[in-house]
């Protein structure tokens, strides 16, 4: 019985987050159901976590807890919710009452979710594998991979300037694209529901969707600190560019529980902001070898 709850968790959560998603965009409330699916799911994860963890050790406090929320906060709510987004939003909407888009409006809303995530992908995949590539971008992205744990915690847990980068890549693609302002919003709630369910220490099993998805499987690889596995697996939902350019990493072995970087990192919010700023270049292989 627990095998098979395995199997259904992870596309069974998802669904349910969609759906409550779905309804909400049929109401006048699309927000607060918005926010009711992602804390729903949010508040699932904790229980889940608790009663069938994938590592058991991972459920012990590694003293990071105010720092994750502070840098969900600050990285998340102030710079992606309150300020990239709706300006995105904004101009995109306004792009539409032009008219001068080619977005296939006319295609079930499904198959044009479907194509945002695609296209959203090629964004969030580069801002991501470069942020692991170029060094002087590599110093912010440590930041999130300095934890020695994953939980659903840390899904935010980004430095403000990653972050920054990430949603310019992802989502100034989709504008580029003409993309209307309800896909965005689809696409970032499914980007959001996703964030929480690669990070949760929940036991679950994946088959054919490790192919498909970035899954929690794939996504404890690319925090491994052995640089032949960390540097995988950089898609931010989907699998397809991994696998078009040679990233993408799977295995039969069991993902490593010790994780995170080789190198200093502050243990307070305030330090870990400023500490990208201050220290020289540290090239990725340095890093995490």
């Amino acid at each position: 019985m627990r095998r098979t709850l395995s199997y259904l968790l992870w596309p069974g959560l998802l669904a349910g987050a969609i759906a409550v998603n779905a309804y909400g965009m049929s109401t006048d409330m699309p927000i607060l159901w918005l926010n009711v699916s992602y804390f729903g799911l949010a508040a699932l994860l904790f229980v889940l976590e608790r009663a069938m963890p994938h590592e058991a050790a991972w459920n012990e406090s590694d003293g990071q807890l105010w720092p994750d929320i502070g840098h969900t906060l600050l990285s998340k709510s102030a710079v992606q919710v309150l300020i990239v987004v709706p300006a995105i939003t904004g101009i995109g909407a306004l792009a539409s009452a032009d008219g001068a888009s080619w977005w296939p409006r006319d295609w079930p809303v499904a198959v044009q979710i479907i194509l945002g995530l695609v296209i959203a992908e090629s964004g969030f995949y580069w801002a991501h594998r470069l942020c692991h590539e170029v060094r002087s971008l590599w110093r912010f992205h440590a930041v999130h991979h300095s934890v020695t744990r994953l939980w659903f915690v840390n899904t935010g847990r980004f430095h403000f300037i990653d972050t920054l980068i990430s949603v310019a890549f992802g989502l100034g693609v989709a504008l580029a694209f003409g993309m209307p302002q309800d896909i965005i919003v689809w696409v970032s709630a499914i980007t959001a529901y996703i964030g929480l369910l690669t990070h949760a220490n929940v036991e679950m099993r994946f088959g054919p969707l490790d192919y498909v998805f970035n899954t929690p499987s794939l996504h404890r690889w690319h925090h491994s600190k052995r640089l032949e596995e960390g540097n995988r697996n950089y898609g931010e939902n989907l699998m397809l560019f991994d696998i078009l350019f040679g990233t993408h990493f799977v295995s039969a072995r069991r993902p490593p529980v010790d994780i995170g970087i080789n190198e200093p990192m502050p243990a307070t919010l305030g330090a870990q902001i400023v500490h990208p700023f201050r220290r020289g270049d540290i090239a990725p292989a340095e890093a995490r070898a």
